[in-house]
């Protein structure tokens, strides 16, 4: 969008804007809601993903240097949450044999490694402040607003809903009473800890000094946007 799509054809994104703005936020509302509904781990995570990513096209739809930065900020930091989210499913799969989290419960007093690592990916991705999801959220939601305030309290509806879905799928998995499959679950590897560990690091990271990505990306955003001016 940013680098081909854009430039390619201006007038048409300056005509069709609204349009596409609406369809955007649109989604991103619909894919939560579909989230909340959700009992299999990896779909929520997935259609998560879908909602975050609407955000991204409703911010860099709205061509301007808030929202296009805030896009660029958050392609990198949601690419870095859910690889953690979707390396987590994983674990919890080759562990439990399932991925439904009606087969879950009671995780944290077995793994308190893995409950802590899982909290702090899913705070990222929630966009809990002092992590990396924040910023690129503020951003959006920022630019967003700027160009229309009901299409910025629409988006803003993702941070809501998406700490509905993500900390019901965390309260499921992680607390209550432990079954049979979940009594014996084994804490992170090493390997394990290494991936995880640098993903958890990086959300930190990033949500204490968000201006390393944002330094990196102005001089890009500023040329982009003035190339193609309406």
């Amino acid at each position: 969008m940013v680098r081909w799509m854009v430039p390619l054809a201006p007038e048409a994104l300056h005509a069709w804007a609204p349009v596409f703005l609406g369809l955007a936020v649109t989604g991103i509302v619909y894919a939560s809601i579909i989230a909340i509904k959700q009992t299999d781990l990896k779909r929520l995570i997935a259609y998560s993903s879908i909602a975050h990513v609407g955000l991204i096209a409703a911010g860099i739809l709205v061509w301007n240097k808030t929202g296009v930065q805030g896009g660029m900020v958050q392609m990198l930091n949601h690419g870095i949450n859910v690889v953690g989210l979707f390396f987590i499913v994983d674990m919890l799969e080759r562990r439990l044999g399932s991925r439904s989290l009606l087969d879950m419960g009671g995780i944290a007093k077995s793994a308190p490694r893995f409950a802590a690592l899982f909290m702090i990916v899913l705070l990222g991705s929630i966009a809990v402040p002092l992590t990396n999801g924040f910023v690129g959220e503020f951003l959006l939601l920022n630019g967003v607003w700027n160009y229309n305030n009901w299409l910025g309290a629409a988006a803003g509806l993702t941070v809501i809903l998406g700490a509905v879905y993500m900390l019901r799928a965390y309260g499921l998995a992680m607390f209550g009473e432990p079954n049979r499959q979940t009594a014996d679950f084994v804490d992170v590897s090493l390997r394990e800890w290494v991936v995880l560990g640098t993903v958890a690091g990086l959300v930190i990271l990033l949500g204490f000094f968000p201006q390393i990505i944002v330094n990196l990306t102005d001089s890009s955003v500023n040329r982009v946007l003035g190339s193609v001016q309406f």
